[in-house]
C-alpha cells in the first residue's frame, strides 16, 4: 500500500521561499496524480496544487498562482513556494489519486494515503 511522506517545511520570513518534497513508499510515485493541501486553524483542508501522472498537467489554487510551482520526477513531487505570505502558513500534506488530477482535484475527492504533513510558518 502506498504511503506519502512530506518534507521541507520550516520557518521563513514573508517574501522568502521554501521547497516542499513529497515521496512515496510501497508503490511507484509515477503511478499517481499528486496533490498538495494545506490546513490551519481556520480551514480544515485547502487544495493548493496538483500534478497529473498521465500528462504532467498542473493545477493551482488562485491564491498561489504565480508564486508556487509544482513539478515531478520519477520519485518526488516538488512544491516550490516563492514570495511566501503569512497566509501561506499551515500544515502541508501531499496525497495521491489515480493518474489524473481531474476537475474535482480542488475538492480533495478520491485522494488517499495522506502523509503526516510538514509545517510551514511564514512570519517576521
Amino acid at each position: 500500500q502506498v504511503q506519502f511522506v512530506e518534507s521541507g517545511g520550516g520557518l521563513v520570513q514573508p517574501g522568502g521561499s521554501l521547497k516542499l518534497s513529497c515521496a512515496a513508499s510501497g508503490s511507484p510515485l509515477e503511478h499517481y496524480a499528486v496533490g498538495w493541501f494545506r490546513s490551519d486553524s481556520e480551514v480544515a483542508r485547502e487544495a493548493i496544487s496538483c500534478i497529473s501522472a498521465a500528462d504532467g498537467a498542473t493545477y493551482y489554487a488562485d491564491s498561489v498562482k504565480g508564486r508556487f510551482t509544482i513539478s515531478r520526477d520519477k520519485n518526488t513531487v516538488i512544491l516550490q513556494m516563492n514570495n511566501l505570505k503569512p497566509e501561506d502558513t499551515g500544515l502541508y500534506y501531499c496525497a495521491g489519486r489515480g493518474l489524473w488530477c481531474g476537475s474535482s482535484w480542488s475538492a480533495g475527492r478520491s485522494f488517499g494515503s495522506w502523509g503526516q504533513g510538514t509545517q510551514v510558518t511564514v512570519s517576521s
